[in-house]
């Protein structure tokens, strides 16, 4: 137990899905295995899907009177029936020193200039049908990372916390790590494919 214990704290932890904002990738329900190195010295990556601490930005703050909900919460996630409710699921977008915006003329995201290949939206992007339906253009800070959902019209991501204080840009020590593989169900197991960003 001790040693399971902290393989689960300090390398790879179980979070189950609880939202619909990353379909296709990832759906409700769905356990994924999470490494909890990351980010490591080198920081985010451009395309990796994270898990992070929410709570103050994508979440509200909940005080000491809520210790009871939080123990439960972690009780569960513990044992596999659930993850607490400040924890979500996105894809990194944009990281410190990034300049993300939305869109060109053919409805894709542009970070530094260049045009992103998003094959793991659930829609080919055009100009009808852009990669984000709410333009943008923001410069990420170093430490910080932009994320969004791949279900686009079906995601709060950082475009939503836009006049937020932070700007929607998530702390890089809010992160709990990349998710890498889903491992259950059993019968849809798989890696959660990396994207090939320039870095």
């Amino acid at each position: 137990m001790l040693i399971s214990g902290f393989i689960r704290v300090a390398v790879v932890d179980i979070y189950t899905i609880q939202q619909q904002s990353m379909r296709p990738t990832l759906h409700d329900r769905e356990k994924v295995a999470v490494d909890k190195r990351y980010p490591d010295s080198h920081g985010s990556w451009r395309g990796d899907v994270v898990v992070f601490n929410g709570e103050g930005s994508f979440a509200p703050y909940r005080g000491s009177s809520e210790i009871l909900a939080r123990t439960l919460e972690q009780s569960a996630h513990w044992l596999g029936l659930g993850s607490p409710e400040e924890v979500f699921v996105k894809r990194v977008i944009g990281v410190g020193g990034d300049t993300v915006e939305c869109c060109d003329d053919q409805g894709r995201i542009i970070v530094n200039g260049e045009a992103l290949d998003e094959p793991y939206l659930p829609y080919t992007v055009t100009d009808a049908e852009p990669a984000s339906e709410l333009e943008f253009h923001v410069e990420v800070p170093a430490g910080r990372v932009w994320v969004m959902g791949d279900n686009r019209a079906h995601s709060v991501d950082s475009r939503a916390l836009l006049g937020a204080p932070g700007g929607g840009m998530i702390s890089e020590d809010r992160i709990i790590g990349r998710a890498s593989h889903v491992l259950w169900p059993w019968g849809q197991r798989r890696s959660i494919q990396e994207v090939p960003y320039e870095q």
